[in-house]
């Protein structure tokens, strides 16, 4: 099988604890999911939220999701059962 290439997404053990995420950006494929599939979002509607991200890097983080699917909705799950921090002093 042919190896998939998503030009938008990008990991780094330093940005977002290795998370996948667009490129260049701090925007997690895990929040493209949650907002789309989850909140029902559409790719359009998230350009309003993220307005220097492209279309196109919004469709590549769903495309990376379906091809890494168990990997993300594993780090969707953790990332919704973690308890939340209160940042306040």
């Amino acid at each position: 099988m042919p190896t998939v290439v998503h030009p938008h997404i990008t990991t780094d053990s330093r940005v977002c604890g290795g998370s996948p995420r667009i490129d260049g950006t701090r925007i997690t494929v895990r929040t493209i999911v949650i907002s789309i599939l989850h909140h029902g979002q559409t790719p359009e509607e998230l350009l309003t939220h993220y307005p220097h991200i492209s279309l196109a890097s919004i469709y590549d983080a769903l495309s990376y999701y379906y091809d890494n699917r168990e990997a993300i909705d594993q780090e969707i799950a953790e990332h919704l059962s973690a308890p939340e921090v209160d940042s306040r002093p």
